[in-house]
């Protein structure tokens, strides 16, 4: 009995083990020569979790379509069973929490499939993981390995079901085939069509907002983000390329270098070509190697030859054919490899990731921000999604360099948002507040400008002496109680919370009007664009006044009820200066031709941010659209010229003289270039040097990619002015910061409304060539032409870019529900 027993137990590891299958024995096909579903990837990890002592495998939320989205914790049996200590150890280290620790574990993040139909790398993170526990299990001894096996599953399935749908059998290796071909909008982004690698600080996304979550929980000493580029490319991996920030340490950067260095050894054992230190530069801070750089982790990213092109097989440029196979092969080799050398290095890790929390040599002690409060708001919310503290000053001035003078200045502290760089997550503080970023070359693969103050519309001095602040701002709370003998309610006007409770009560059919004018009552003053609440336009509505004031109360806003309709001075409720807001009914293209980002960006921001319903209207059935049936048209950042034929334009015209509204935003102002009666002109760029022409091109063919920089401006802020009489301007000063992405540049309109626009060109932060600065002086940002009884909104900036220009989200409201009320 006792012998059999003893058999037993030393048999039941085996027994476990013996379960574990291979992802080719769990999913029935060999790994790489067909695309798994996310489904299949989230149940081949828990088999895994399930005949392993080494895995735990958890779900940390889900996505817009209710897919999972899950982690696997990988380490050694006694790690796994001492995780909590090796986690708050980790954030002991860092000063995260308090308390003194020696951690000995490296932790070593790997994200998988950030973009969807770069899908190689969910089939890679099975492989690895099998591949990690039965072959490598002795680097779980020091190590703890976090992997996330796909970041964005709505993209990846929308990639693989389409993929699985047309693909030939066997697959098709031409390069003209349908399965290399997706439809728009193909499956890289997410399920609001966002760039997931785009949104690690902004975390305007549902899937990046969870899994932040979890990475401040753990806080790791190595990120790796797996990703495809195009088929003629080999495969990327760190060192990363010039730019980096000014922030990344030696050591991150010779560490970087280590690693590379191992993966080369491998490469080069099997013949695999690859590249480093070009293309992908460390400077934008919102992707997932520099996200975690300026959380003290190596980042890096890793890119595989593919994309969505790429299928399960294709041929390249240079007649070699790319499999998924291969492609699977290469991910797996450099996730163990970054394994390894952590594995090595473990102890090096930690030291140098308790370092880099030391903040004593930063430029800037202090961020010091006041401003409107709504935005301050949304601010702090942003800065509570990456646990970065903050305070408030109870008196005192801040001296330092001031945003909105652009040089050194003061400003009166008392009650101002204060974020401090003495704090441990402080290097990140100062890389999203910092005025600019130092740039080593221009030559970027992102934006060069994001400074927070001007994305939040605040005024702000960045300090480098202390502002004593304390940890909290006492809130205040709006309770408005209903008037019955009010004429009315009267709400400001200032900010996209704003706008959000006007979409809140014309949903509840509460019917309000807005004002041109400034207005007073009862010694209260308020801006143009001020929301009126009439019980005369109500008084079919028995519960008006407490529907009013109770959505007024949910949102914050501070409701003044009038007992008269009747003003101090001027303005009264029924002037012709007062104007009802009817509901409007909103069309927007999507489809081929439109940017799917910025068609995302704006879907996003109708549907979860101002919660007012839209149409999305395909681009393929605009010759059969009745524009009748509209009010307003939304074209986002695209090329419609192609689409919007001679008859289809025709047909657009007519129903803007009837009293239609367009908001034209980016590429999509070039539908009404040169047409007659839109006014719309491109400035013509003046040719400096008329010599150059006779010369030809002299600029030595290896400077081309530098010279080429002179007409590119790459995301950088610049200062303009608002004529904020103008409707489309209303709640905001007469200045705005915009970011501009571009080099377009448009003639003031002689007869419309030049509402933003550019006299002498003034770029505060990020880079702008010489050539594209000079060209945007005398330009409109945002204007208005009237055309018949309608008229057409031009935005040259996007204003909903990335949703994370916080500011400039207020125009789109004024856009729709204030510009040219006129009825049809």
């Amino acid at each position: 009995m006792t012998r059999n027993l003893t058999i037993f137990v030393f048999l039941f590891p085996l027994f476990i083990f013996a379960q574990l299958k291979s992802p080719s024995e769990f999913l029935g096909y060999e790994i790489g020569t067909q695309f798994s579903r996310h489904a299949d990837v989230v149940s081949y990890f828990e088999h895994v979790s399930a005949n392993s002592e080494m895995v735990k495998f958890f779900d940390y939320g889900k996505t817009n379509e209710r897919r999972r989205l899950t982690y696997a914790v990988i380490s050694s049996e006694e790690n796994l069973g001492n995780l909590e200590k090796i986690r708050t150890d980790n954030l002991k280290n860092i000063g995260i929490i308090d308390g003194a620790s020696s951690p000995e574990k490296a932790i070593v993040w790997l994200s998988y499939n950030v973009h969807g139909n770069e899908a190689s790398s969910s089939e890679a993170a099975m492989n690895t993981i099998y591949k990690l526990i039965t072959e490598h299990s002795a680097w779980l001894k020091n190590t703890v390995i976090i992997m996330d096996p796909n970041v964005n599953p709505d993209g990846r399935d929308r990639y693989v079901n389409w993929y699985n749908q047309v693909k030939a059998t066997p697959y098709n290796a031409s390069r003209d085939a349908v399965e290399h071909h997706e439809p728009w909008p193909a499956g890289r982004p997410n399920h609001y069509l966002f760039d997931l690698n785009r949104d690690w600080m902004w975390a305007s996304q549902v899937e990046t907002q969870q899994r932040l979550k979890i990475y401040n929980q753990w806080m790791p000493h190595i990120h790796v983000d797996f990703h495809e580029q195009f088929i003629n490319n080999p495969y990327y991996f760190a060192p990363g390329a010039e730019p980096y920030h000014d922030i990344i340490t030696p050591f991150q950067r010779s560490f970087q270098t280590k690693i590379g260095k191992n993966n080369a050894k491998y490469f080069d054992e099997n013949g695999w070509l690859f590249f480093t230190r070009e293309s992908f530069d460390l400077l934008y801070p919102s992707y997932g190697d520099t996200y975690p750089l300026f959380m003290g982790a190596i980042g890096m990213t890793y890119e595989q030859a593919g994309h969505g092109m790429a299928g399960l097989g294709i041929i390249n440029d240079e007649d070699i054919e790319l499999t998924l196979v291969d492609r699977v092969a290469h991910h797996t080799t450099t996730g163990l490899s970054t394994i390894e050398v952590a594995s090595q290095q473990a102890a090096t890790l930690n030291a140098e990731f308790g370092k880099f929390f030391n903040n004593d040599n930063l430029k800037y002690k202090n961020f010091v921000l006041k401003g409107n409060p709504d935005n301050l708001k949304t601010l702090t919310d942003l800065l509570d999604r990456h646990e970065i503290k903050y305070g408030y000053a109870t008196s005192g001035k801040a001296t330092g360099f001031n945003y909105t003078e652009n040089k050194k200045g003061t400003m009166d502290a008392n009650g101002a948002l204060v974020v401090s760089t003495n704090q441990p997550k402080g290097k990140m503080v100062q890389v999203l507040f910092e005025p600019n970023a130092a740039l080593s070359t221009p030559i970027t693969y992102d934006i060069t400008a994001w400074s927070l103050p001007y994305a939040y519309g605040l005024e702000a001095v960045a300090s480098t002496t202390l502002v004593s602040a304390n940890a909290s701002n006492p809130k205040k709370t709006v309770s408005n109680t209903p008037s019955h003998s009010a004429a009315g309610y009267i709400a400001k006007w200032n900010s996209l919370k704003d706008a959000e409770f006007l979409s809140a009560l014309m949903q509840q059919d509460i019917k309000v009007r807005f004002s041109e004018n400034e207005l007073s009552f009862g010694g209260n003053q308020f801006g143009r664009g001020s929301l009126i609440i009439t019980r005369s336009d109500n008084k079919a509505n028995a519960d008006f006044d407490k529907i009013t004031t109770e959505i007024a109360n949910k949102m914050g806003r501070q409701l003044y009820a009038s007992p008269t309709s009747f003003a101090d001075k001027l303005t009264d409720f029924g002037s012709q200066y007062v104007h009802l807001i009817k509901n409007k009914r909103v069309a927007m293209l999507q489809g081929e031709g439109t940017s799917s980002l910025s068609y995302g960006a704006l879907w996003h921001f109708f549907e979860t941010q101002l919660k007012y319903p839209i149409t999305s209207i395909n681009t393929s059935d605009i010759g059969k659209i009745q524009w009748s049936d509209y009010d307003v048209l939304v074209l986002p950042n695209g090329n419609y010229k192609s689409i919007l034929d001679e008859s289809a334009f025709k047909n657009l015209e007519e129903w803007i003289n009837k009293g239609g509204k367009v908001v034209a935003i980016g590429n999509a102002l070039k539908v009404f270039e040169d047409k007659e009666g839109f006014e719309l002109k491109k400035n013509e760029t003046e040719k400096s040097e008329k010599q150059s022409d006779s010369l030809g091109n002299m600029v030595p063919y290896a400077n081309r990619e530098m010279e080429s920089t002179k007409n590119f401006i790459t995301g950088s802020i610049y200062k303009i002015t608002l004529d904020n009489t103008h409707p489309l301007a209303f709640g905001y000063d007469d200045t705005y910061y915009t970011m501009k992405l571009g080099s377009d540049s448009y003639k003031f309109l002689n007869d419309g409304y030049n509402v933003g626009f550019i006299n002498e060109p003034e770029s505060v932060s990020g880079f702008s060539g010489e050539k594209a600065k000079k060209a945007l002086q005398n330009s409109i940002v945002f204007a208005e032409a009237k055309k018949g009884k309608g008229s057409v909104i031009y935005m040259v900036d996007d204003v909903s870019f990335r949703s994370f220009w916080q500011n400039g989200k207020l125009f789109l409201a004024n856009a729709i529900f204030f510009v040219n009320t006129g009825n049809f």
